[in-house]
């Protein structure tokens, strides 16, 4: 307790003095753990769904990167964990006009869940305090069209194993148009991808399912546009 403490009168300490010295607004400043324990799910989903916007828009936040760094540098308290897919085509944090210590981010080839992973979230909520837990696949996912192609590649195969399940479960395509050609099928492939995952994260985790069912996180889901740069989001 004494360390979470010392930690946190640090944290506000830098915080007073950036804006004090006109470094960092105070907004910008909000690190502290006082912070994060304000808002609720929906204030965190909220403002990924506006920073969304502002990033598809082009208009961006100044994120003071120098002085948000030294800011965040004693202590994080981070408000969302999402996991999302290795794509180079999806900078997590730019996604969502997000900076140094708002969220976690956890990356692997077509957002799929392990223990690890689930492990990583518990953190992420129960200890550190994060209010939101995303799922985040992409449009074009290329572990999506090789699971669909039933791809083989050393320990690719067993990740991509993960996301049959995906492709088996989508419905309404006649089966000459259930392939990788057929960008519809791999959207909804995708998007089928994401709700699974969601499912198996809470089956396989009673904290997350504990802190869900006591409001005191969300789990969601979501679908990047690699054009748009919009989030479809599946709550």
């Amino acid at each position: 307790m004494r360390q979470y403490l010392t930690a946190f009168l640090a944290t506000l300490t830098v915080a007073v003095a950036l804006v004090m010295f006109g470094l960092v607004s105070p907004s910008i400043a909000q690190v502290s753990a006082e912070r994060q324990q304000s808002l609720t799910p929906d204030d965190v989903l909220k403002s990924l769904k506006e920073g969304n916007e502002r990033y598809a828009d082009g208009k961006v936040s100044d994120q003071k990167i120098t002085a948000r760094r030294v800011a965040s540098a004693p202590s994080q308290h981070p408000k969302a964990v999402i996991l999302s897919c290795l794509d180079s085509r999806v900078p997590v944090e730019l996604v969502f006009d997000m900076g140094i210590g708002d969220v976690f981010v956890g990356r692997v080839a077509g957002n799929v869940q392990d223990t690890d992973q689930i492990g990583s979230m518990e953190f992420a909520t129960k200890v550190a305090g994060a209010r939101l837990v995303m799922v985040l696949g992409h449009q074009r996912c290329g572990a999506v069209v090789g699971a669909i192609n039933k791809v083989e590649l050393g320990n690719l195969t067993s990740l991509l194993a993960k996301i049959r399940p995906a492709v088996e479960a989508v419905t309404g395509f006649e089966p000459d148009q259930r392939n990788s050609n057929n960008e519809a099928f791999v959207e909804a492939v995708t998007k089928q991808s994401v709700k699974l995952t969601i499912a198996s994260i809470r089956k396989g985790s009673p904290i997350l399912t504990e802190l869900e069912k006591s409001g005191q996180i969300k789990i969601v889901g979501g679908i990047y546009d690699l054009k748009s740069g919009k989030v479809e989001f599946i709550d």
